[in-house]
């Protein structure tokens, strides 16, 4: 077994949408980036990536390469899902948490755990998304921007 932290932020701006472990969540603000700056499943690649030592988002992604402009993060996550079986590994569970004061992700959570385990083909009971915010500190305190942290644990795919 091997474990990957991953950890992101993105910066909020108007005219965007807030997309947040694939789902689109009502908000009058979105998050700036070169894809659909998902951070939370940002957040989780990062970790997935981290666990099998593989580097990070940009390298696989970069915001160079116009194939990545605002493609959504569900699709790099499935590319990362690839490269970590690739190297013979899967996901055991993934444990995430976005930072925010608002808004509230509580009714979306669900919504976001089911699309996250179609990609990864986890159990949705091996996928845990939080949210919690910094009680007025900070950027995210703020309301400039939201960030994410996420945990991954990997194992062997051993042979069947």
């Amino acid at each position: 077994m091997r474990v990957g932290i991953g950890f992101d932020v993105h910066r909020f701006i108007e005219g965007r949408p807030l997309i947040l472990g694939g789902v689109e969540i009502p908000s009058e603000i979105g998050l700036e980036g070169f894809s659909d700056a998902d951070v939370l499943t940002h957040a989780i690649i990062d970790a997935i990536f981290g666990a099998i030592a593989a580097g990070d988002l940009g390298h696989y992604f970069p915001d160079t390469d116009l194939r990545f402009k605002d493609i959504s993060s569900l699709k790099l996550l499935e590319d990362a899902v690839s490269v970590l079986k690739n190297r013979g590994y899967r996901i055991s569970n993934i444990d995430a948490i976005a930072i925010l004061e608002k808004p509230k992700l509580a009714p979306y959570r669900q919504q976001m755990r089911e699309m996250l385990a179609k990609i990864t083909g986890l159990d949705v009971s091996r996928i845990s998304i939080k949210a919690t915010t910094t009680e007025g500190l900070g950027f995210t305190g703020r309301g400039e921007g939201m960030a994410a942290q996420a945990v991954v644990l990997i194992e062997e795919i051993e042979n069947e």
